[in-house]
């Protein structure tokens, strides 16, 4: 039987955890497969040759992704009257692909990022997601507790497939030097944040915590990231005199050398589906506290086992986890060791197998 060409659905590909998966899912997927194509509007976050790239003929990288949402979905339309022997592979915008997928009778693998939960309390979205995701071949989640949200809350069967975990890579880029020389004061508590500066990602709650702890506390603060609440989160730094203690650091392709140089990554995400930034701190042994959001955190850290977790959009119950540090020393050593060896499970290798095995029982 002829091998069916994969299209992999990215519309709007930005600088987070999901680009991530995508570029090592899609890379892995070119090695396997002969025909295989990107869909999306930022046709130069593409670097593989392999890959065959599908975008639209006027630039719209600046426009919003309801924009790009459309514009590929016109392209994915075009490539199902080209030919229907393909397996689309949507990593964004599923509800767009889905329902071109099932009008052309194509096969679909709806891969889900985040948890539902943010927009579940709406019962008009509720049901046209769970309308819409139930026509898909199959869903991929991330995380064990996202899986039973979407057969709790959805009545939806999931497969799931941890991110795949590259320790040998970030390890190797770790060891670069690191441009930024912000971590230059003896005694004082590094501590980072990485993520889109966004309201899902929370940086307020930090700051907020760090102001509480700035009297009591030696600690210099990197936010590396980009976003719409970059200037808002300025202004709350500048009018609460954290100046000298916090620095905000545009997006780099590698932060793993200034998050080696670091203490403390701590994260304070609403929500999540399984957080990358989680997984590459605990690959370099660095202490993680993370908001008990879902989903995610709390299966990567063992319940708390292997970090810290503190009560979700809570600034003072975080600021109360910082200040217990100092005391509980040997403790926090041995969460990172158990954190550390008890990564095998979001191997490289043994999750990529698992979406090729996807892709052959669809083909």
């Amino acid at each position: 039987m002829k091998q069916k060409k994969l299209i992999i659905f990215f519309p709007s590909i930005e600088k987070g955890g999901v680009e991530k998966n995508l570029f090592i899912i899609s890379n892995f997927f070119s090695k396997k497969i002969k025909n295989i194509a990107i869909i999306t509007s930022n046709p130069n976050e593409i670097l593989n040759k392999k890959i065959n790239i599908i975008t639209n003929r006027i630039n719209i990288y600046n426009k919003s992704r309801f924009i790009k949402n459309l514009f590929c979905s016109y392209l994915l339309i075009k490539e199902i009257l080209k030919n229907k022997n393909l397996i689309i592979m949507s990593f964004q915008s599923n509800i767009y692909a889905t329902l071109i997928s099932f009008f052309f009778g194509v096969k679909i693998i709806c891969r889900a990022n985040a948890s539902p939960k943010g927009w579940l309390n709406n019962p008009f979205k509720k049901l046209i997601y769970k309308m819409i995701m139930g026509l898909s071949s199959k869903i991929i989640v991330n995380s064990r507790e996202m899986k039973l949200e979407f057969k709790r809350d959805l009545n939806l069967k999931s497969l799931l497939i941890y991110n795949p975990l590259d320790k040998q890579q970030i390890i190797r880029k770790s060891r670069k030097k690191a441009k930024i020389n912000f971590y230059n004061k003896k005694n004082h508590l590094k501590i980072i944040n990485i993520g889109r500066f966004t309201d899902q990602k929370d940086q307020i709650t930090l700051l907020k915590a760090l102001v509480l702890l700035k009297d009591q506390l030696k600690f210099q603060l990197i936010l590396l990231g980009q976003g719409s609440k970059k200037k808002e989160l300025k202004n709350f730094i500048e009018n609460n005199d954290l100046n000298k203690n916090v620095k905000i650091i545009d997006y780099i392709k590698n932060p793993y050398p200034i998050l080696k140089k670091s203490d403390l990554l701590i994260l304070t995400s609403k929500y999540e589906g399984l957080p990358n930034v989680l997984l590459e701190a605990i690959t370099l042994k660095k202490l993680v506290i993370s908001s008990d959001c879902p989903t995610g955190p709390k299966e990567i850290l063992q319940n708390g086992k292997g970090g810290v977790l503190f009560k979700t959009g809570n600034y003072f119950d975080l600021y109360k986890k910082i200040l217990d540090l100092k005391q509980k020393n040997k403790s926090n050593k041995k969460k990172v060791l158990f954190a550390y060896n008890s990564l095998k499970k979001f191997d490289i290798n043994f999750n990529l197998k698992k979406y090729l095995k996807l892709y052959h029982t669809l083909n």
